[in-house]
């Protein structure tokens, strides 16, 4: 007897379909690459200019290249979190009247760490998500 909570059993299942193996060639690793490492030269600007790599790099390449795209995305997306985090420092360090001087250099500490781990990553031809993010690019 069949059991009414439960889907009727069908023959026809079909296994689930695996994504194509993509590997990512040269350009789009190097692509990937500059736009994990422009926000470690947004730091010597100030740190309020690292998302403009990442933005050009996924303007040029949205339609060219999945793989630089999604990078590029990714980074686009850490660089608004760092800059929002950036401010939220500022504000602290004023609120604070300079006692917390030290929390000023956390989003470049950040910037410097993660951006040499994701472009290690996408050197390889892995794609890195960064561990905490906002993602305002899906």
């Amino acid at each position: 007897m069949n059991n009414p909570f439960q889907p009727p059993e069908s023959s026809d299942q079909q296994p689930p379909i695996e994504p194509p193996d993509f590997t990512p060639n040269n350009e789009d690793r190097n692509l990937a690459l500059i736009a994990h490492l422009s926000g470690c030269a947004g730091i010597l600007a100030g740190g309020l200019i690292g998302f403009i790599g990442p933005l050009i790099i996924y303007l040029t390449q949205k339609d060219k290249s999945p793989f630089a795209e999604s990078q590029a995305k990714e980074a686009l997306n850490f660089q608004i979190t760092l800059l929002i985090l950036s401010v939220v420092c500022g504000v602290l360090l004023v609120a604070s009247c300079g006692a917390l001087f030290p929390i000023v250099f956390v989003p470049m500490v950040l910037q410097i760490v993660f951006g040499i781990i994701a472009a290690l990553a996408v050197r390889d031809g892995r794609p890195y998500q960064y561990p905490f993010n906002l993602r305002l690019f899906q």
